[in-house]
């Protein structure tokens, strides 16, 4: 019975190709917009590192200020990279270890376990674009 269920839901080849492209976009659009809040609420942002528990941590990593910068560079970047379907699997990557450190120092403090829990599921998410790529409509799969 379960089997027949799933066979039921197994969506056409070209739905599934859809759902590649839609995947990695709305995966995308959190750090493209997310990226953009880091150049246009930096101060916020700045405010909410110094309130976290972690912030003499990251003050020894380095400038908080820059480090906003940077990950929002790179968010913004390699957001866009993975919304085009371009070097999806670096994209993805790279966008994983710029979200690690932020999800540790941020995130892990009291009040902050809706930021947190989001963040680990969107890190699945880039390890399955990491692991599988860019998919259907993707300039990484496009015919020459």
């Amino acid at each position: 019975m379960l089997a027949s269920i799933d066979s039921i839901l197994t969506p056409s080849e070209r739905i599934a190709q859809w759902a590649e492209l839609i995947f990695r976009i709305a995966t995308s659009l959190i750090f493209i917009i997310g990226g953009l809040g880091h150049f246009g609420r930096h101060q916020m942002m700045l405010d909410r590192m110094a309130d976290s528990p972690w912030r003499d941590t990251v003050n020894a990593i380095g400038d908080p200020s820059l480090l906003l910068w940077l990950s929002g560079a790179a968010f913004v970047v390699f957001g866009i990279a993975l919304a085009l379907g371009f070097m999806t699997r670096l994209s993805a990557l790279v966008i994983l270890l710029t979200l690690l450190p932020i999800t540790f120092f941020t995130h892990i403090a009291p009040g902050h376990t809706g930021p947190l829990f989001k963040n680990i599921a969107i890190m699945g998410a880039l390890i399955l674009l990491t692991a599988k790529g860019g998919g259907a409509f993707s300039i990484d799969n496009r015919n020459p």
